[in-house]
């Protein structure tokens, strides 16, 4: 079988080689899965550089995080699985936990704890999406911050993937949001999007209008995925007793230094205003969570992606051997889609 695989710590153009490997075979309580189609995520060139949560023993296979396929064969004591029928694998390393399992190869074996049933309605494009990102947004929203129905949530880079996805819950949940961004040209597309409100860094102060937005109750709810001045700013913004869930530091994209990664928060806001700020990883959610509990939550997000609830932009299609050209396109700024890397030689990608 192909796989794309890391031959160590570095940039990814410069480490990953198409290689041919032996196609494994699945153990007890796994399932052999030929995938079809899986993402490129910022996250998986970050294993690769040396710069995420987990370091993979190198060489390894690229991908961490998820793809979509069939079932080719079952191991031993697996139930409730069919050879042929098509699966999201959910390949986030819980950590703590076992070691990664690369998704852009061929063929690859997962716990059946770890596969999700796709149903036909949808498509590969989104499938292969949907364990991240989506489910990202699902947990810090009804999970780690329970908003409810009429509460204010902020939440910064709201033209993200992850911020989009928010806004479409929290519509759906009767949530309102305060959007931040950083571009007065993305005002328009998130207000159009459902955001009810929408605060844009270049010439706005938070603070002030979070205050003119939310009135004297404030806002006690927020999450986080750029860190810095910005990740600073709602925290205190926050009314007091506010929570602020961190689960990103985009303003420390490419930045080497561990003590550039911060966060400056304001101690006479935090102490006397009784305010808490905690981190989310997805990774960690999974190693600390039941299996049992994770694919409720994992079903959940697929039926809410599935009714187009929750809505995944279609993705860039691209062939394994053009790995190259995903990367640049994952790396190119403001490139929209998500690169996939598609693997099933029988299909030229047009679904997704």
């Amino acid at each position: 079988m192909r796989a794309l695989v890391a031959g160590g710590v570095g940039e990814p153009i410069d480490v990953l080689r198409l290689e041919s490997r032996p196609v494994p075979a699945a153990a007890a309580g796994q399932a052999l899965i030929r995938v079809t189609a899986a993402p490129v995520h910022a996250s998986d060139l970050h294993v690769v550089r040396g710069r995420y949560g987990f370091t993979p023993e190198f060489p390894a296979v690229g991908g961490h995080m998820e793809c979509v396929g069939r079932i080719e064969a079952l191991g031993p004591d697996v139930g409730g699985w069919q050879v042929g029928q098509r699966v999201v694998v959910v390949a986030v390393p819980a950590v703590p936990g076992p070691p990664a399992v690369g998704t852009w190869q061929d063929y690859l074996v997962a716990d059946a704890h770890r596969l999700v049933p796709v149903p036909d309605r949808l498509d590969d494009g989104r499938a292969c999406q949907l364990a991240v990102n989506p489910l990202t947004a699902l947990l810090l929203v009804t999970r780690e911050l329970r908003a409810q129905p009429g509460e204010w949530l902020m939440q910064t880079a709201a033209g993200s993937t992850v911020g989009r996805l928010v806004i479409q819950l929290a519509g759906h949940l009767g949530v309102r949001t305060i959007d931040v961004v950083r571009r007065r040209a993305a005002v328009e597309e998130i207000t159009a999007l459902g955001g009810d409100a929408v605060i844009c860094t270049e010439d706005e102060d938070v603070v002030r209008r979070v205050t003119e937005i939310a009135g004297p109750a404030g806002v006690r709810k927020a999450v986080d995925c750029v860190a810095g001045q910005v990740g600073a700013q709602v925290s205190r913004a926050l009314a007091p007793g506010g929570e602020l869930v961190v689960y990103g530091a985009l303003s420390t994209h490419r930045q080497t230094d561990p003590a550039a990664l911060t966060i400056p928060l304001l101690a006479r806001s935090v102490i006397y205003e009784t305010k808490a700020v905690r981190g989310f990883w997805l990774n960690r959610w999974f190693g600390t969570t039941s299996p049992t509990d994770a694919l409720r939550a994992l079903t959940e997000v697929r039926d809410l992606v599935a009714d187009d609830v929750l809505s995944i932009p279609a993705g860039r299609p691209f062939p394994l051997e053009r790995f190259a050209e995903a990367l640049a396109f994952a790396e190119a700024p403001a490139h929209g889609a998500k690169p996939l890397l598609v693997l099933d030689d029988d299909r030229d990608g047009g679904d997704a």
